[in-house]
This record gives structure tokens, C-alpha cells and sequence, in this order.
């Protein structure tokens, strides 16, 4: 297990992940930012090829965490403009990016030095 994550926010990070791939998102990665955003606890960043499929995507994410852990985003934003959809659930933050606002904002290299997880198993 990660630093400052609990066994609860790292299966959220991991169901948020599995609902992205299921529905075609890329690049999928969970990064671990509780040493540096003492509030959050993981980002699940991905990608997808068109803004309707970001929705598709971020639609899945909301609805697998409400069913497996009966959870709503706090905050949502993004999802009229579908290029970069924030859902926010305190602890982990989901981001389904169109793959070009993904490339323009490289929020990867923000934290290129915090440690991913493996969402697979």
C-alpha cells in the first residue's frame, strides 16, 4: 500500500480505474499524491479520443463508485465542455481527459516524482 493512502481510497482509485478501461479510456494512471496534497490521497488520470467518449468515460467512473462504494463526487467539473472532466471524491480525484487538453496541460510532469500504482490488481 501506498504512503497516506488507506485500503478504502486505494480500492476507489482502482474501481474508478477499471470503469475508465472498460470504456475505452488510455493511458491510464494512478499516482499517489498524499505526501504532496495532504487532502487528496490519489489521482486516476486518462485519456480519451473524443469529448464524447470523455463523457462516456466519466459517466462510468461516477456510476461504478456509487455502486461499489456507494459514493458521489463531492465536486464535478468540466463535463458540459468535455475536454477535461474533474470528478472529486475528496480523497481521489478522477481527471478523463480529451487527449489533446491532456498533452497541452502534461499534468503527469506536475508530479513526476510521486509514486503510481498498480490499478490492476
Amino acid at each position: 500500500m501506498t504512503v497516506g493512502v488507506d485500503a478504502d481510497t486505494l480500492a476507489l482509485a482502482r474501481s474508478a480505474a477499471s470503469a475508465a478501461d472498460d470504456k475505452q479510456g488510455s493511458d491510464i494512471r494512478v499516482i499517489d499524491v498524499s505526501e504532496v496534497l495532504p487532502i487528496v490521497g490519489l489521482f486516476v488520470v486518462t485519456s480519451a479520443g473524443n469529448p464524447r467518449l470523455v463523457r462516456t468515460i466519466a459517466n462510468e467512473v461516477e456510476d461504478r463508485v456509487r455502486l461499489e462504494h456507494r459514493r458521489s463526487p463531492v465536486r464535478t467539473e468540466g463535463i458540459s465542455e468535455s475536454q477535461w472532466v474533474l470528478l472529486d471524491y475528496g480523497d481521489v480525484v478522477v481527471h478523463v481527459f480529451a487527449e489533446e487538453t491532456r498533452r497541452f496541460y502534461e499534468i503527469e510532469r506536475l508530479y513526476r516524482d510521486r509514486p503510481t500504482v498498480d490499478w490492476r490488481t
